[in-house]
């Protein structure tokens, strides 16, 4: 894209210079941009906190915050690191470019500043951002908001780490024989209908979605995002789930169509979470003890007939307005010590949404 067909953006000018701000200002707004004045580098932090700029032409001098503490502060702020910098200065010495450039900064321009040299430097920048816009768009597509935000943040590497979250593991009851009595396209709105109403319960409380397998689901509360309520979180997710299938289920009786059930279990602790596969093809997934629970309770909830089953663990991290019982041990395979299970009452769903 030429110079001359660059989208207008609208632009931060932090000079404390009233002169530079208004001359700066008519050369841009001759261009189609918006222009926005801030005197000093805090004030310039505070309306880039508040306010959606595509660049910032930002002087290196100023009293308070300088240009060079200006770009320090962008650095740390992953909401604001990517906000594309052209450093502008009256001084031309070879060390205050290397500084801003080492420290972000897109461009540097000397002045006085010849206004198409500045014009081609902000058309280049803001093409520079349109395309980290669209990967940003592009990778909040592919992946949960929790799991996007961390690429765009951290970067993407493979390997994990020890955290303390919540695994889930749901899957509709019954579903081979379902599946098998109906048609390829009724089957396949079905899922798709069972996966909408599963994964907004699940986002709504910050949790990710990291497999989908047939009819089952894995998800993490806790991770990549931490979180310290991520056990209360998950079951509130887990209930909103069996009422939204309660729900669904009238919707479908109500049609002459198939009705379905899910089982849900959730076991919290020490996980290792990550990115797993290569460097061509990789997930956002966690391995351990306490997702081998999780599946474990799952398939258990087949055997209780319970809908959600939850480990001593997770239930240690409920507050009294989520009701518990006690549903004796669970024997895991290849494990000495069993597991205190519990099953989360779920009948008051139907009376709190009344």
């Amino acid at each position: 894209m030429s110079a001359s067909a660059a989208a207008p953006g609208t632009i931060l000018i932090v000079d404390d210079n009233r002169v530079n701000q208004l001359l700066l200002a008519r050369s841009l707004e001759h261009q189609g941009h918006t222009v926005v004045f801030a005197e000093h580098g805090g004030e310039a932090l505070d309306l880039l906190r508040h306010q959606r700029f595509d660049l910032m032409l930002l002087d290196v001098l100023m009293p308070e915050l300088d240009g060079y503490e200006v770009l320090a502060e962008l650095k740390l702020d992953p909401h604001l690191r990517d906000i594309p910098v052209v450093m502008t200065s009256s001084l031309d010495e070879l060390d205050s470019v290397v500084k801003c450039l080492e420290m972000g900064a897109e461009d540097y321009l000397t002045k006085p500043i010849n206004p198409v040299l500045l014009n081609a430097r902000i058309a280049a920048s803001l093409e520079k951002k349109r395309l980290r816009d669209q990967q940003r768009e592009l990778i909040n597509k592919f992946a949960t908001k929790e799991v996007a935000e961390d690429l765009l943040t951290s970067g993407f590497s493979l390997g994990g780490k020890h955290v303390d979250a919540s695994a889930m593991f749901c899957d509709i009851r019954s579903f081979t024989s379902i599946a098998e009595a109906r048609a390829p396209a009724e089957t396949i709105e079905l899922l798709n209908d069972y996966y909408t109403l599963m994964m907004d319960a699940i986002g709504s409380e910050n949790g990710v979605v990291n497999q989908m397998v047939g009819d089952g689901l894995m998800a993490i509360f806790g991770a990549p995002l931490p979180s310290d309520d991520h056990r209360q979180r998950s079951v509130l997710a887990a209930r909103q789930m069996v009422e939204l299938i309660r729900l669904f289920n009238e919707e479908q009786a109500a049609g002459g169509k198939v009705q379905i059930q899910i089982g849900i279990g959730i076991a919290s602790g020490h996980v290792i979470a990550g990115y797993t596969g290569t460097l061509h093809r990789a997930t956002y997934t966690c391995v351990g003890d306490t997702v081998n629970i999780a599946a474990r309770l799952e398939s258990h909830t087949k055997v209780l007939n319970r809908p959600i089953l939850i480990d001593e663990d997770t239930r240690s991290g409920l507050t009294d307005g989520i009701v518990v019982e006690p549903q004796g041990e669970l024997q895991m395979r290849g494990k000495a010590k069993s597991i205190n299970v519990y099953a989360v009452l779920v009948d008051s769903l139907v009376a709190e949404s009344a």
